[in-house]
């Protein structure tokens, strides 16, 4: 659990931190098209993808939001809840049924903090994320808004 969302991201969190971090989290489900989040609101909480595709979008003035990146098994939907002040920079959405570990942000921060090895693998782990997540944004959106083939060399 709590791999890399990419083979580009070798790192994962190890085995007795993630048994520390499952110890706060809860089951939940949702139905297919229901929003996780808005870009913009407030950052409290984030997920682990058990089952079930999560699409993580953009808001484009003028258009319709722009999908960035599909997430599933394994995946971290939410990295906005680490760093302040704690808004989410985009959007999410269940294009399938999923099922997900939650967990509330602001008890995964104190745990980072009463044990440090653990909130610096934390913030390894969600940094990673979060830049494979700004390369991923950047290519999709000259995909679908650059000249032809402008985010296909990146």
């Amino acid at each position: 659990m709590f791999a890399p969302p990419s083979p580009s991201m070798p790192r994962a969190l190890p085995v007795e931190h993630r048994a520390k971090l499952l110890e706060t989290a809860r089951e939940v489900s949702f139905p297919q098209g229901t929003r996780l989040f808005e870009e913009g609101g407030h950052a409290d909480r984030f997920w682990v993808i058990r089952t079930g595709t999560v699409e993580l979008d953009m808001h484009v003035p003028g258009r319709r939001a722009a999908v960035i990146e599909r997430l599933g098994h394994n995946e971290l939907v939410g990295w906005s809840w680490l760093y302040s002040p704690h808004v989410w920079h985009l959007g999410a959405e269940a294009s399938t049924p999923v099922r997900a570990y939650e967990f509330d942000a602001s008890a995964v921060r104190a745990l980072g903090e009463d044990v440090p090895a653990l909130g610096r693998d934390l913030a390894q782990w969600v940094g990673n994320v979060v830049t494979h997540r700004l390369h991923s944004a950047r290519v999709r959106l000259l995909d679908l808004y650059g000249p032809y083939g402008a985010g296909s060399s990146v």
